[in-house]
């Protein structure tokens, strides 16, 4: 006899997919269980303050079952009404766009969710893959839908469910509404974990492990979801979802924006946070060399108050950074003062993909063409994501011309000491150095 399942047991072991199978909802499907092919994807349903409900497409392969108390998802067996096919569904069995079946529930999904936010693109559906019916039919469906929406679709006017108080949400499952209430907990949990989006998590869970940890979400801190954009800069709390930087802040922060079009797919960036990568602290993690470049500073609380630390001070060791374990992430602050800016990802894949090397630049001129200020930041050449200082202070005062950049070039080949894996050598890695700042200057000087 194996262990009795309760929902308590099941929400730390469980993730929201395998929830799902086990109560008959076998339409949402496991795939990679990493959240690249989407085969699992569902519809979580956010409730603003003034009632009006959004719809965002995640990887229920991802979300450990402890987030769901309160909240409202949507999985594929839920749109059809009796025998008549919701108008998603209807306009990919019309189109032709399912063959073997495998992945069409999730695309469904997606394509729900894109129809309910107005987002109906090629960025819809990039998280979701499609290996026997190839994607022209699905596009079709979903050019359909852009023409004819989805008329008065019955689960936009589904009650919603009424959120929990704070506290334990399940066994070692704790959903704090506050930062003071989420530092309490982990004085009383020393052992817990911090957790936001959990994407990282729920590709441990997917492989077992994780399952006995004490888990500290901090998801429903309205605090740590705040985006505010001033004239002296912009502001971010370690909780906003990765999808609404991209969107919000396009204008704002371009470096930022241009680095979350390439990070990962759009169910991923639903969930991912800017918390959770400073969390993590991995040496690849795409958004913090743009947080080297753009001088950012992290603020951070614990249970004797608040502190600033300078991003190039953040990071101390490979995933060891400046905070404590008993501190939070709180925000991210970056100035607004970039005269030219940029991100770059190289990976095997555009999206979807962990980087071989990323990149980011700032670059400010004076009106003679000399360099003022300047960043060059990398991951994925070092233990944790690196400033190339000498370089840096090498174009500190020159005018960047021919030789200055062909200069600067061979000292980044010479700037890391990189390691050669599966994704690329060594020397790919000190090349891809050179050669992402000079299609920097080649994009961005005239």
């Amino acid at each position: 006899m194996g262990r009795p399942w309760t929902w308590q047991a099941a929400s730390r072991r469980f993730r929201c997919l395998r929830w799902l199978n086990r109560t008959g909802c076998h339409g949402t499907k496991e795939g990679c269980a990493d959240g690249d092919c989407g085969a699992c994807t569902v519809a979580l349903v956010d409730v603003s303050a003034d009632g009006k409900r959004s719809y965002r497409a995640i990887n229920s392969c991802l979300l450990p079952l402890g987030f769901l108390p309160g909240r409202e998802v949507i999985s594929v067996e839920h749109l059809a009404d009796g025998e008549t096919l919701h108008p998603v569904q209807q306009a990919m069995v019309d189109c032709h766009a399912s063959q073997c079946g495998y992945c069409t529930p999730g695309f469904v999904m997606s394509l729900f969710a894109g129809c309910h936010e107005g987002e109906l693109d090629d960025h819809t559906i990039e998280g979701n893959l499609c290996r026997c019916t190839g994607y022209l039919p699905i596009r079709r469906a979903m050019q359909r839908l852009r023409e004819t929406g989805m008329g008065n679709d019955r689960l936009a006017l589904a009650p919603q469910g009424a959120p929990l108080a704070s506290a334990e949400m399940a066994s070692r499952f704790f959903s704090p509404l506050f930062i003071d209430e989420a530092l309490r907990l982990k004085q009383t949990h020393a052992d817990a974990t911090w957790i936001a989006g959990a994407t990282d998590l729920g590709v441990e869970m997917s492989r077992g492990r994780h399952q006995e940890q004490t888990f500290i979400a901090l998801d429903r801190i309205a605090e740590l979801q705040q985006l505010a954009i001033d004239a002296e800069g912009v502001s971010i709390g370690a909780a906003v979802p990765l999808r609404r930087l991209e969107v919000e802040l396009a204008e704002s922060v371009p470096a930022l924006v241009g680095m979350l079009q390439v990070f990962a797919a759009r169910q991923v960036k639903n969930r991912a946070t800017l918390g959770g990568n400073l969390g993590t602290a991995s040496p690849i993690g795409d958004l913090l060399p743009v947080l080297l470049a753009l001088d950012g500073e992290i603020r951070l609380t614990g249970p004797t108050g608040s502190r600033v630390v300078a991003a190039h001070e953040y990071f101390v060791d490979y995933r060891k950074t400046a905070r404590q374990d008993d501190e939070l992430v709180v925000a991210v602050r970056l100035p607004q003062r970039t005269q030219h800016s940029a991100a770059y990802k190289v990976s095997k894949r555009p999206s979807d993909d962990i980087s071989i090397v990323a990149a980011a630049f700032t670059l400010v001129l004076d009106s003679k063409g000399y360099v003022q200020h300047v960043r060059l930041a990398y991951g994925g050449v070092a233990a944790v994501p690196l400033r190339a200082l000498a370089v840096e202070n090498f174009l500190l005062g020159r005018r960047l011309d021919a030789q200055t950049l062909t200069e600067a070039q061979q000292q980044l080949t010479q700037a890391f000491n990189p390691l050669s894996d599966h994704r690329g050598s060594a020397d790919y890695r000190r090349d891809l150095c050179a050669s992402l700042f000079a299609r920097f200057v080649a994009e961005h000087l005239p």
